[in-house]
């Protein structure tokens, strides 16, 4: 009696996986906490998306990126209740359901690399080349850019996943189990294209824009240099400020990413558990939970959408024409 209690599925005696080993008080905090995180994430990315799509003035480009980053980050947090259902070490789902939830923790995580990789590009025009901002960087452009994003992530997924997406559960040892297993060349590509490549991006435009951010802050000081940076054009302190905060939201992103790939492509064939993967997966769901706090605390214009959304001043009449910034 004792060992079918052990058994995820007690009726499959004998090919049924076996329950994760916790004290009661442990799977309860867990559950707590989890469930906490989730309706947390899904609530401020929620808001985010809500303030960027009503109010007219926020529909800027930058924003735009943002407005992205908040729909794979609210997506992040439903699927933390299915991450929740992993706690015992038992999937109770079915192999379909496994295979996509595992496929859109994969899309959801490339497309917010890509758009990580297009703030990067964003704030590098801005900075580097404010005068010419305006005409490169355009809400129809933002707008292509990011649906190629969001479809080149889905179809370059379905390619490195397609063995896992053709038979669900044929890398399961036993029913209850929710792995995934990517081959070496696989694991490689990926790797490359939707981590190493677009990290690099990143780290390399930022650098470039920190070098500008001092240069400007030097030209202060020195008049001949200052002649210098107004034939060029010198960047707004609104835009040094929002690269500044973005900043900060693409390091987070990084530390918070970084185990996700370490943990998925450790050694020749990598299996993602639900042992291997757990901390990795809840490091990425505690990212998009940060996002709308970093917009809290440096953004006064979140901070009134905010307030107005909860307040329902949304519902009145030319609401969406409210000066925000």
């Amino acid at each position: 009696m004792m060992e079918e209690r052990e058994l995820c599925f007690p009726q499959l005696f004998n090919s049924s996986c076996r329950r994760l080993h916790r004290p009661h008080f442990e799977v309860m905090l867990t559950y707590i906490i989890l469930s906490s995180i989730a309706v947390l994430t899904a609530i401020l990315n929620l808001l985010v998306i809500i303030s960027i799509s009503y109010f007219r003035q926020l529909r800027t480009p930058t924003n735009l990126l943002l407005l992205s980053l908040a729909v794979s980050d609210f997506f992040v947090g439903l699927l933390l209740f299915f991450q929740m259902i992993l706690i015992d070490g038992c999937w109770f789902l079915g192999d379909l359901m496994c295979t996509l939830y595992q496929f859109l923790a994969y899309v959801i995580t490339s497309a917010s690399i890509g758009t990580m990789m297009f703030i990067s590009v964003d704030r590098y025009v801005a900075i580097c080349y404010p005068l010419q901002y305006s005409q490169k960087i355009t809400q129809k452009r933002m707008k292509i850019c990011i649906c190629l994003c969001w479809i080149g992530s889905v179809i370059f997924q379905s390619l490195i996943l397609k063995d896992n997406l053709k038979q669900p559960g044929s890398y399961n040892s036993c029913y209850g189990e929710c792995a995934f297993v990517i081959n070496h060349i696989a694991g490689f590509v990926d790797l490359t294209f939707s981590f190493i490549v677009p990290i690099a991006v990143i780290v390399l435009l930022y650098l470039r824009v920190f070098v500008v951010a001092v240069s400007q802050a030097q030209a202060m000081r020195s008049h001949i240099t200052a002649l210098t940076f107004q034939r060029s054009g010198t960047p707004k302190k609104s835009e040094l400020k929002a690269a500044r905060t973005l900043g900060i939201v693409v390091l987070v992103f990084l530390i918070c990413m970084c185990p996700y790939y370490c943990v998925a492509l450790t050694g020749e064939d990598s299996t993602l558990n639900t042992s291997s993967a757990t901390v990795a997966i809840c490091l990425f769901y505690f990212n998009s939970s940060l996002n709308p706090i970093i917009y809290v605390f440096f953004y006064p214009w979140f901070r009134k959408s905010i307030k107005l959304i909860l307040t329902l001043q949304i519902l009145q009449p030319d609401s969406c024409e409210v000066t925000m910034m």
